[in-house]
């Protein structure tokens, strides 16, 4: 059966069956290009794609998944739902109401290329790298894209699809300079492959790390902090885990009982906006068909909302925001689309410390307390001169962090480290400890 044939079959079934049932199918094409010498050197091709089922059944909630589209699979996943719905607790489970909302596609011809093109743009990418003299060796240098499509439907009305895309390029190098070697990576994201730009990306690329060449021990002290963009991105994924109505019901949000109490510096203002045209995150609805709608998350330091899901709405007693996130093969999660950090007056340039990277977050970084504890570089400007320093680690509290925030800058930058799209200027924090190697 082709997909909406699927769906709409199951959903008979499920009525028959006298149970609620939500259908959403997801697939994914991913392809990774990557040249050597200006030759194709590595071509894989993926697609993964399947339907998810979630049966509510007297309040129990249960899922199942099939990657084949037969009518004995579709039963037996039916089956299988219904089964794992009897085995939980009834805890009121209920799927949200909906009804129709179109197909939409957000790609269009976005990568429509051939794939000659494509490697064309990966070997540009590589070709401007090795120019540079100070390049000791390319890691890698890839082209990548991934097309999306969403298809859900449900008991309660809903029934819709949209289609998404991305395109990438990224590099990762070794510079050396006399002494001092430096590796580090960059990637730059578009929604389509004729947006990308091979030779900008490794001209930022080479200053991205190049110019922690020469770099010295930082001295122990206390100074002047400011956060690159990308750096201040890395921080709010962190504290997107806060702001996550899922972490919230399970007791595990530091913002829990803060709604309309200051919880940030007044410069401070995240919101996270799926509607947002162009952007990579954005999408007409949520993975349960709730529609998308800007949400502000934290206005001028004050907490205004998390972000929920239907289930996890109900279980704090807030409301839906529609950030409901899952996959065919997943169970119901809550992720943002495009995280933003809003713009400020700016920052000036007196003495400190530019933090341009921070090294071992994942090990480093404690989401729930807060605590951070890692290695990082960066440049230092002392009496109007700045040079790369590193061998270095910082400590801090996020939420303590974001309390004396000093300024913020315009220049706003998009980074995609962790998943979801996140556009964020940087902040300057006026007294931070700094631990020298």
């Amino acid at each position: 059966m082709k997909v909406t044939e699927a769906k709409e079959w199951l959903l008979a079934e499920a009525a028959k069956r006298g149970v609620d049932l939500e259908v959403l199918s997801t697939s994914d094409r991913n392809l990774r290009l990557e040249t050597r010498g200006g030759e194709a050197s590595d071509v894989h091709s993926s697609t993964r794609s399947g339907i998810g089922l979630r049966v509510v059944d007297g309040g129990r909630t249960g899922y199942a998944s099939t990657e084949e589209l037969s009518e004995d699979a579709l039963a037996w996943a039916l089956d299988e739902a219904i089964e794992n719905a009897s085995l939980t607790p009834a805890n009121g489970a209920a799927l949200p109401a909906g009804g129709p909302l179109g197909r939409v596609d957000l790609l269009g011809e976005g990568l429509s290329a051939t794939m000659e093109e494509k490697l064309g743009s990966a070997a540009e990418l590589e070709a401007t790298l090795t120019a540079d003299p100070r390049l000791q060796a390319m890691q890698f240098g890839r082209y990548m894209e991934t097309e999306q499509r969403l298809e859900i439907g449900s008991s309660k009305g809903v029934d819709g699809g949209y289609r998404a895309g991305v395109a990438v390029l990224m590099a990762g190098i070794v510079m050396r300079e006399g002494e001092s070697v430096k590796q580090g990576y960059n990637l730059h994201a578009e929604g389509g492959y004729h947006q990308l730009e091979p030779g900008r990306t490794a001209l930022e690329t080479l200053d991205k790390v190049g110019r922690h060449l020469g770099a010295r021990p930082l001295e122990s002290g206390r100074r002047r902090a400011v956060f690159e963009p990308e750096v201040v991105g890395v921080l709010l994924q962190l504290l997107a885990f806060s702001l996550s109505g899922k972490a919230l019901a399970e007791g595990k949000s530091k913002l829990e009982g803060k709604l309309g109490q200051r919880v940030a510096s007044p410069l401070i203002t995240i919101v996270d906006d799926p509607t947002l045209p162009g952007a990579l995150g954005s999408r007409p609805f949520d993975s349960e068909g709730t529609a998308s709608r800007r949400l502000t998350l934290v206005e001028e330091g004050v907490l205004r909302s998390f972000m929920h899901n239907s289930e996890t709405a109900r279980r704090t007693g807030q409301p839906n925001t529609g950030h409901a996130s899952r996959t065919y093969a997943s169970t119901l999660g809550v992720k943002p689309s495009n995280l933003l950090l809003l713009p400020g007056q700016g920052i000036d340039g007196a003495d400190g410390v530019l933090i341009t990277d921070l090294m071992g977050v994942h090990a480093g970084a404690n989401p729930i307390s807060g605590d951070v504890s890692v290695q990082a570089m960066g440049l230092e400007s002392v009496g109007g001169e700045t040079f790369p320093v590193d061998d270095f680690a910082i400590s801090f509290n996020l939420f303590e962090l974001l309390q004396r925030v000093s300024a913020v800058g315009t220049d706003l930058t998009w980074s995609y480290g962790f998943g979801s799209p996140i556009q964020a200027p940087s902040l300057c924090v006026e007294d931070l400890s700094f631990a020298g190697g």
